[in-house]
Order: C-alpha cells, then sequence, then structure tokens
C-alpha cells in the first residue's frame, strides 16, 4: 500500500503501534488500491538505472571539482 492511502487512517502522536493499527484499517476498506510488487527483472533494471545515475552524478562532482575558475 502506498504511504498517502495509510495515512488518513493514522491517529496523532505516530508510533508503530498506531502505523500498524492504521494499515489495518486500511486494507479492511474495500475501495484500497494495493501497489503490484515489482517483478525481479523490474527491480534490476531500476537498481540498474539508479547506479548509472550516482556515475553520472560522481563524474559531474569530479569535474566541476577539478575545473579552474577564469581569471
Amino acid at each position: 500500500m502506498p504511504p498517502a492511502y495509510v495515512k488518513p487512517y493514522v491517529p496523532r502522536n505516530k508510533n508503530d503501534i498506531r502505523d500498524a493499527q492504521g494499515c489495518c484499517e486500511a486494507v479492511s476498506r474495500p475501495d484500497m488500491r494495493f501497489v503490484p510488487i515489482k517483478t525481479v527483472e523490474q527491480q534490476w533494471a531500476r537498481g540498474l538505472h539508479r547506479s548509472r545515475d550516482l556515475l553520472v552524478r560522481q563524474r559531474t562532482q569530479l569535474a566541476n571539482a577539478n575545473a579552474r575558475p577564469a581569471l
């Protein structure tokens, strides 16, 4: 379940017990939508994209750190 769907069912003073109660309440609703579980291939592809994004960010940081200011 997306956390945004559970939030309305969690009472004040958030803690783990109340989060669990909110999840139980949300699940019992007939109109609740659930997030489908990702396949292994989808998880692998997402990990690959995240790794590539990290490498691009690090390359950019390195290039910016080594750039000399113009005089």
